[in-house]
């Protein structure tokens, strides 16, 4: 399980991703949701589709590694079009027709529509994580939230615990898909039976998954007084700085989200 999970995995190699300020690198995410979702038309997501494939060449991580991030969500992906097929505005022509069911062509399109935006949202949220060690994470986030800190609001802390629990996805995975083998090797049953029989076959896996989860933070409590986290003023090893290829991320960032502006309105929606 935990290699189809490529959330909060980070693939370690030298590129011009990896070594962006990952600082700039959240703001450029954020700006690629938002376009994510003001995108209109099927050309916005050839643009954005583009955007994230050159993303992914540049960062030379393995494009399986990126498209495992899908496996995480395709019930959610599977379940939001068949939604969409049936309760979305009938509009254009019938497509297919069986019995009572008919699908329209505004149907189908809207679905694939939706499809593609969860697909993309989970692309770009995995070439962030992946490109993006924890640390330097909690210290975009840091950097980010700054302005906060004028109004006495733990600032470091939160970005610390946004990182460790993307830290810990993969972790958690794993540790659940031990679990899993174990209880099948005892003679449980997990894949057989009816909805209900699994949901109760789960109760086993769950339970230890949540005494081995305490048992992590625990540990990683006792590691961090260890080392006399939070008894002082922290202080950086790696300071963030701005250089050129941060200036041409900047650069590429815009004409994307102006091209996505200008399909908007030049083509319309769906």
């Amino acid at each position: 399980m935990s290699k189809d999970v490529s959330l909060g995995q980070y693939y370690p190699v030298n590129s011009v991703i990896h070594r962006l300020n990952p600082c700039l690198k959240l703001i450029y995410f954020i700006a690629l949701l938002v376009m994510i979702f003001v995108a209109d038309n099927f050309y916005g997501f050839i643009v954005i589709g583009a955007f994230l494939l050159f993303s992914i060449l540049l960062s030379r991580v393995p494009i399986k590694s990126v498209l495992q991030s899908l496996k995480a969500i395709l019930f959610i992906i599977v379940f939001t079009v068949i939604l969409n097929l049936f309760f979305s505005p009938k509009t254009g022509k019938v497509v297919v027709e069986i019995w009572k069911i008919k699908l329209y062509s505004g149907s189908l399109k809207f679905s694939a529509f939706m499809c593609l935006r969860l697909v993309t949202l989970a692309i770009a949220s995995a070439v962030l994580t992946l490109t993006t060690t924890p640390i330097e994470l909690t210290d975009g986030i840091e950097a980010l939230l700054k302005p906060l800190t004028y109004i006495k609001f733990p600032v470091h802390t939160l970005a610390l615990i946004m990182s460790i629990a993307l830290r810990f996805i993969p972790t958690l995975s794993e540790k659940t898909q031990t679990i899993m083998s174990a209880q099948k090797a005892r003679g449980s049953s997990l894949d057989t039976g009816g909805f209900i029989k699994k949901v109760k076959a789960l109760v086993p896996v769950l339970i230890p998954l949540l005494i081995g989860s305490f048992n992590i933070a625990d540990q990683l409590g006792d590691a961090m007084d260890a080392r006399c986290y939070g008894t002082g003023k922290r202080t950086k090893y790696k300071k963030l700085t701005f250089a050129l290829r941060d200036l041409f991320a900047f650069i590429l960032v815009v004409i994307v989200i102006v091209a996505i502006i200008i399909l908007n309105k030049t083509l319309g929606g769906i």
